[in-house]
């Protein structure tokens, strides 16, 4: 049977001396993983910067920030004396029972009070004595670090 023969004329390999190309069927992922890459680093570096939502003017330090691997848990008290856990306005009486809740109970969790520079201290003083009242004891002041801090170290 003559199955496995092929014709030399027309539709099949040459024709004219030319070979025809077939439309190539793999796909380049270069470019996709180029440009997820590029969303990988840019998601990276705003997600720090989305942590905190409550509007508050910090004061300056020159003080180095501290480390930590956990996830922030920030407690912060705006100008007009507003306590927010998060991003949500909580009163001051409900902060402990709010933090025991959301922490499970573990009394060593890192908690950040963020305070606008223009409030009293005593009101500063306040909330984080209601935290540290319900048995929190790494409790860390958040301030904003001045713009020009590099470049005076070094030069008088």
């Amino acid at each position: 049977m003559g199955a496995g023969v092929q014709s030399g004329g027309g539709g099949g390999g040459r024709r004219f001396g030319r070979q025809r190309h077939r439309a190539m069927s793999d796909i380049n992922v270069t470019p996709m993983v180029d440009v997820m890459l590029v969303l990988l680093v840019i998601f990276m570096v705003t997600a720090p910067l989305l942590t905190v939502g409550v509007q508050v003017d910090l004061p300056k330090t020159s003080a180095s920030s501290i480390p930590g691997d956990d996830e922030p848990l920030t407690v912060s008290v705006r100008a007009n004396n507003d306590v927010y856990l998060q991003e949500t306005k909580i009163e001051l009486e409900a902060l402990a029972p709010r933090l025991e809740a959301i922490t499970h109970a573990k009394k060593d969790q890192r908690i950040f009070v963020r305070a606008d520079k223009s409030i009293a201290y005593g009101r500063v003083m306040e909330v984080m004595g209601v935290i540290n009242g319900a048995g929190f004891t790494k409790v860390a002041l958040v301030a904003e670090q001045p713009k020009d801090q590099g470049k005076t170290k070094g030069k008088k």
